[in-house]
């Protein structure tokens, strides 16, 4: 060990007090630790937006992108539920509406096509009345000419956005002044205890 530069660094550092840095890395912690958790409360708050609008059905994109934004920019705002459901954004209401739509579209469509059937069956066999040659008529003009709801895939409904393990924020700056003032003040402990043992 360098006496002289050990004594030359604790001339240096001496002045700067423990207590000073010890106090500053608690004042710190605690304001990143309150400001960690408003980034929570707030991710929060716009998870159930999100929710409120897909059961709504008004303001669905708008609720999402504001959500998708602030967990992209803020620390601590991971979306995994208590529930364990995966991924934790599913817009099951969204969901539902476009299956009914889908639904409502094939019923009315095949409703017409049933109704041309009749229409073209009858004008083929003028002359049959119930059964004959004009049900299989009906039957396969439907066949041939009817439709299917189209799958709507549910992947489309469902997110989960990653939140940065550091930002920028007043909680990110308030961490990093945390780490830097615990290191100082563990510098300046253990440079303390040496310069005791040494240079006593």
């Amino acid at each position: 060990m360098n006496k002289r530069y050990l004594h030359h660094l604790w001339t240096r550092i001496r002045p700067i007090k423990t207590t000073y840095l010890v106090a500053a890395f608690i004042v710190f912690a605690g304001g990143a630790a309150l400001a960690l958790r408003h980034n929570y409360m707030q991710m929060t708050r716009l998870r159930s937006a999100v929710f409120v609008a897909d059961q709504s059905g008004n303001g669905v994109e708008e609720s999402l992108q504001k959500l998708r934004k602030y967990v992209g920019s803020h620390m601590n705002t991971n979306l995994a539920t208590s529930d364990g459901v995966y991924p934790p954004i599913q817009l099951k209401y969204t969901y539902s509406r476009l299956q009914q739509a889908e639904q409502d579209r094939v019923n009315t469509t095949n409703s017409q096509i049933y109704t041309d059937a009749q229409h073209t069956c009858e004008a083929q066999y003028p002359g049959s009345f119930s059964g004959g040659p004009r049900v299989p008529c009906i039957e396969q003009y439907v066949k041939d000419h009817g439709t299917t709801a189209r799958t709507i895939p549910d992947a489309m409904y469902k997110f989960n956005f990653a939140s940065p393990t550091w930002s920028p924020d007043i909680a990110g700056w308030l961490l990093v002044l945390a780490v830097l003032s615990g290191v100082l003040a563990a510098l300046r402990l253990g440079l303390g205890l040496l310069a005791h043992r040494f240079l006593d």
